[in-house]
């Protein structure tokens, strides 16, 4: 299993923004996953998606990684900041975009 943390933390470290979610943001495969794609494109915000169905490993191994039981999940500079319901919460707080930018990632203002 410890191939897949590898490739789980290399993905996170690489990435300045990663989401492991179900489906594609093209093609979302669940409707949490799908908000936080929404929620990522009207910010403006460049990331890397990576689609947890396409590995039962990657799928099991993001959980063990994070400890935290769902997908979708988002990191920001190699940190989990947290799933759907916190981004949604963040984003409508305005403190993802303050994340986001703090940690130097330019994010769309909002019109």
């Amino acid at each position: 299993m410890s191939g897949i943390h590898e490739f789980i933390g290399n993905e996170i470290k690489s990435n300045d923004v990663v989401l492991f979610m179900k489906g594609t943001p093209q093609f979302p495969q669940c409707g949490f996953s799908g908000q936080v794609v929404q929620i990522l494109d009207y910010i403006g915000v460049d990331y890397k998606s990576v689609n947890v169905l396409a590995d039962s490993e990657i799928r099991q191994g993001i959980k063990e990684y994070s400890n935290w039981p769902t997908i979708p999940q988002l990191y920001v500079k190699g940190e989990f900041v947290g799933g759907c319901d916190i981004v949604r919460e963040m984003f409508q707080a305005g403190e993802l975009q303050q994340h986001l930018q703090e940690n130097g990632i330019a994010v769309r203002a909002a019109s």
